[in-house]
């Protein structure tokens, strides 16, 4: 079975490169004119999302910078310390739904410090792979099509990033602590 799933695997991707091309052609679409206009459209929703990229990358620097992210981290850390919580992941818990880079980045230094079988690489890797990055998806993907009013997809949104957090933290303990 596992023979089976990693040749699946291995070609999955090539074969929906190969397979879709040629299904468009025999159907008569005009391939290459219908990707050329694809990348058109493409190249405009780039160009139009760089001022809101360019103001959260900012944001984010002065975050950290300021020593905001440290101070808050003060006050967190030893509530959850009395739960068995790493406070090595806790800015990971703030960092991830605002940058995908900078807490990936984060969680490459805690496994490269600590190792990626201790505890806390576990919890990392688990919070990387269930949380999102909330507010660089609204701030750029609600910015490049106009929608002004977002208020409750960023309530939810948040909402889930506290439910992934909590849930990656509480299954890592339960599975690996």
């Amino acid at each position: 079975m596992y023979q089976l799933i990693s040749l699946l695997s291995a070609w999955a991707i090539p074969l929906m490169i190969t397979f879709i091309p040629l299904y468009a052609f025999a159907r008569k679409v005009p391939v290459y004119e219908s990707f050329v206009e694809g990348a058109k459209d493409g190249f405009g929703t780039a160009v139009a999302i760089i001022p809101h990229l360019v103001g959260m990358l900012v944001a984010i620097s002065v975050f950290r910078a300021s020593g905001a992210l440290d101070f808050l981290m003060g006050f967190i850390a030893p509530a959850l310390q009395g739960f068995g919580v790493p406070a090595e992941v806790l800015p990971l818990g703030l960092l991830r739904p605002l940058t995908g880079t900078g807490s990936l980045a984060y969680t490459t230094d805690l496994i490269r410090v600590h190792g990626p079988d201790s505890l806390i690489g576990m919890i990392a890797s688990t919070i990387q792979g269930s949380t999102d990055t909330t507010l660089y998806v609204l701030t750029v993907y609600f910015g490049a099509i106009g929608i002004r009013n977002g208020r409750y997809a960023l309530k939810v949104g948040l909402f889930s990033d506290i439910v992934g957090f909590i849930a990656a933290i509480v299954v890592c303990l339960l599975v690996f602590g």
